[in-house]
């Protein structure tokens, strides 16, 4: 009932008021802006502690470094610095919303003080920390000053009407003296002058939360890179998850495989033994009863060939290494269960483990599209851009596809990952469905 009432007799709130603003009008007054701002001013004082911190330990720390004291002061500056960049982080995260995760931790060789002290030396953290140290003062010296003085004089012209109103008298005459000496006076005391003044302060205060986000870009890249953790332990952390997701898959399709075995071809070829072995006991009984189980068997021999062939597709079929993506993708879609057009354009074939995976994307997901899409047409396409192989599957079915929901689009994505590949899954309800793959081209061979 309040809203209707609100809403009859206009009445907006404050956000839908704001939404409506455009977002240059928006920017000065937005918490974003104000935390940015509030940040560059606080990176002063903490980068001259820091700077001042780091540059007298060290100085200190390398100095008495012809005695054994050189070392342990040299450790403790190190290990300071570590600390202070756990609160830039913070910091960081706070007021730019940067989410930086923390580094890694000190690997220690044994236990005691003087393995403390070797790992925080031998730590690439505790240097890119003090670099850090030393770099943020210049920096945050410059960008003090640049945003306090646009900030300032864009809020003290855009302003300036007001404040004139009311303080009419500056420096014995009306107006705000912008120079003077014994012959001559310049002042802002006439309409004209006083619009010029706030137009000016408006464009200075509008530009302002631009030029402070761009300010705390370079903030954001000097955490990410130095206070962060390495690349080179980034990239540790990811081919271990991935080899772990590799590990978990292989192990899934193992079991696939022995379940399929087990409640396919296995339980018909036992099936056939014992249908054999009861032809045999009635074949001088009752000969045509032996030659109707015989024929039997051998329907059942002609079907577990085909489950053992479908087996041995699904491990690795012979045409992807015999004619490449193109035929093996034809053969796929041609098991569907609606019309599948293929349209592969590849100049050479790419490396084989990433062909099986694309191989098994596409019929992982014409298989979906079979047991859930309820479509009555789809579409794969397969490319390469760069050194990038792409594929796409489309359907016009009844959408609402999610890699978070539980299915399969999931595992298959974590596989893709696991090659540094990419699944984009676009399938609002009621559809159409577009799933999208990237993969690493990784080397190639000619065609034939």
């Amino acid at each position: 009932m309040a809203t209707d009432y609100g809403q009859s007799y206009g009445f907006l709130d404050e956000q839908t008021r704001r939404r409506r603003l455009p977002t240059g009008l928006r920017a000065p007054f937005e918490g974003r802006t104000w935390r940015e701002f509030g940040y560059v001013l606080l990176s002063l004082p903490i980068s001259i502690v820091l700077f001042t911190y780091a540059i007298t330990m060290v100085s200190v720390g390398a100095g008495l470094l012809v005695t054994f004291l050189g070392i342990p002061v040299l450790a403790a500056g190190l290990a300071g610095c570590r600390g202070f960049g756990a609160l830039e982080r913070a910091r960081a995260r706070g007021l730019l919303g940067l989410d930086v995760a923390d580094p890694e931790p000190l690997r220690m060789r044994g236990s005691g003080f003087l393995a403390w002290m070797g790992a925080v030396l031998k730590s690439g953290t505790s240097w890119r920390t003090l670099l850090y140290a030393v770099i943020q003062l210049p920096w945050a010296v410059f960008s003090f000053v640049v945003a306090v003085t646009f900030w300032t004089y864009g809020w003290a012209l855009l302003t300036y009407p007001l404040w004139f109103w009311l303080f009419p008298v500056y420096g014995g005459q009306d107006g705000l003296q912008l120079y003077g000496d014994e012959t001559h006076h310049i002042y802002l005391d006439n309409p004209f002058e006083i619009g010029v003044t706030a137009l000016v302060g408006l464009l200075f205060t509008l530009a302002t939360p631009w030029i402070v986000r761009a300010l705390t870009m370079v903030d954001r890249v000097m955490v990410h890179g130095l206070l962060g953790p390495s690349r080179l332990a980034t990239r540790v952390v990811e081919l271990e998850s991935d080899r772990g997701v590799v590990v978990d898959t292989a192990a899934a399709d193992l079991r696939r495989i022995e379940r399929d075995l087990h409640d396919g071809a296995q339980a018909r070829l036992v099936a056939l033994a014992m249908d054999l072995g009861l032809a045999k006991e009635k074949l001088t009984e009752d000969p045509q009863a032996a030659a109707r189980m015989v024929d039997e068997a051998h329907g059942e021999v002609k079907t577990a060939l085909q489950e053992l062939r479908d087996l041995a597709r699904g491990i690795h079929p012979a045409v992807l290494t015999d004619r490449g993506l193109d035929a093996a993708l034809s053969s796929v879609a041609s098991r569907c269960t609606v019309p599948v057009q293929v349209e592969v354009d590849l100049p050479a074939r790419p490396a084989p483990a990433i062909e099986g995976i694309a191989y098994f994307t596409v019929s992982e997901l014409l298989q979906n599209i079979s047991k859930h899409s309820r479509a009555t047409w789809a579409a794969v396409d397969v490319w390469r851009v760069e050194n990038r192989l792409m594929l796409q599957v489309v359907d016009n079915g009844v959408g609402g596809a999610d890699t978070a929901a539980g299915s399969g689009l999931g595992g298959l994505a974590e596989r893709l990952d696991a090659v540094d590949g990419i699944l984009v899954v676009d399938s609002p309800v009621g559809g159409p469905t577009r799933v999208t793959a990237e993969l690493p081209w990784r080397g190639e061979r000619a065609l034939g």
